[in-house]
């Protein structure tokens, strides 16, 4: 209650009132109250985590192995992370002091954030981009300004748009690739430049590499691999793609060690260390999921080829994506706005997929689709969005 002559500023911090709300949001609870939708919006597997990977959480429990771990992560999952990283980039973290084990990418960004920013620091990332990204650096104090890429160019950052904004206030690159929601790889032309640019203006790199594993007919760069870039890059990685483990929060951050105790100091206070299942679990997937790996990557390369050819049949344009499991197709021929098109695909065919302006100003005129989804739902999906483009289309007459 307010006391008389007494003025009160609410009750809720105006630093969080300024961070936007998700622009998925709004269809996630659209979609919750539909019956018969074709979900293309969710960005996680459809496959349930392997079953030895279960076991080893079970057994871990049933163990009593259900103690805090390290701040730190377990050791031995600390080591294996550390030969992982080596054996499939030739890049060298020491496990002791290098590596931290964090309740999820979302959880390892923030502490990267919180660990390099002051209040008024700028971090430059692509547009379109992950959709935490902003609130991420907001939380930080940071201000976050995007770059923008296009679909002609394969989304690439530019270096030369990306070096046109720095100002003395910049501190940071952050950026994900294989890229949310495009499905863009980084080139080595272009991980070059911008390495080049990150040594010249003494930047540090926040490179969110979670998809690392979904590349298809290429190579995924490793960013710290790049000569010199190890020292000023926190590489953040996870099981929750490559493994279909979204729901057991299980990540890391790899730095330099100055680095990494910057991180420790927030990651001890707001989440101690993470769940203790989860990283028996993620021992056994960096141990015994490499076939596992192969068989959904092949999976997803099936259905990203369909998806993409049926699209571009369809008269969405779509630029082949070469990683993670995301197709992101122009949908300006349809007459209709991003967010026009989802929620009336939504409303009138059943199918979910994400206005590509919730990803940024450069996302606008897509939508983004998951593919991440049943080969046999997506047939049906393709089915009910041509319907609904060909009804729609303009000059069509209908």
């Amino acid at each position: 209650m307010m006391s008389d002559g007494v003025t009160h500023r609410g009750n809720i911090s105006q630093h969080v009132q300024s961070i936007p709300s998700s622009g998925i949001r709004r269809f996630f609870d659209l979609l919750a109250s539909m019956e018969g939708v074709i979900s293309l919006g969710v960005g996680q597997p459809d496959f349930v985590t392997p079953n030895h990977i279960r076991q080893a959480a079970i057994k871990s429990i049933e163990d009593g192995e259900t103690y805090y771990t390290s701040n730190y992560g377990l050791v031995e999952l600390r080591a294996a992370i550390s030969r992982h990283i080596n054996k499939l980039y030739g890049v060298r973290y020491d496990a002791g002091t290098e590596i931290i084990v964090t309740a999820g990418v979302s959880e390892a960004l923030q502490i990267a954030l919180e660990a390099i920013l002051d209040p008024g620091d700028e971090v430059l990332s692509p547009d379109p981009g992950y959709v935490a990204y902003l609130p991420c650096v907001m939380l930080a104090g940071g201000v976050y300004l995007q770059v923008p890429t296009r679909a002609i160019d394969g989304f690439q950052l530019h270096p030369e748009e990306l070096e046109s904004r720095i100002t003395p206030r910049t501190k940071a690159i952050l950026f994900g690739y294989p890229a949310n929601p495009t499905g863009a790889v980084m080139t080595p032309e272009t991980a070059n430049a911008v390495a080049t640019i990150a040594e010249k203006h003494n930047l540090f790199v926040i490179s969110d590499e979670i998809y690392d594993r979904l590349v298809f007919g290429t190579e995924h760069i490793c960013f710290p691999s790049i000569d010199k870039m190890k020292e000023r890059t926190i590489l953040l990685g996870g099981f929750s793609k490559a493994y279909a483990m979204t729901g057991w929060r299980l990540a890391y951050t790899c730095a330099r060690s100055e680095l990494t105790e910057a991180m420790m100091k927030v990651h001890q206070y707001v989440m101690m260390s993470a769940p203790t299942p989860a990283q028996f679990a993620a021992l056994q997937a960096l141990n015994a999921g490499e076939e596992d790996v192969r068989g959904m990557v092949a999976e997803y390369d099936r259905r990203r080829q369909f998806v993409v050819g049926r699209l571009n049949e369809i008269g969405l344009p779509c630029q082949e994506p070469k990683g993670a499991f995301y197709a992101f197709p122009q949908i300006g021929g349809s007459g209709m706005n991003d967010e026009t098109f989802a929620e009336r695909l939504l409303m009138e065919e059943r199918v979910a997929v994400i206005p590509g302006s919730a990803f940024g100003e450069a996302g606008a005129g897509h939508v983004r689709i998951c593919y991440a989804q049943n080969y046999d739902l997506l047939v049906e999906a393709m089915d009910r969005m041509e319907r609904f483009v060909d009804r729609n289309r303009i000059g069509s007459g209908k």
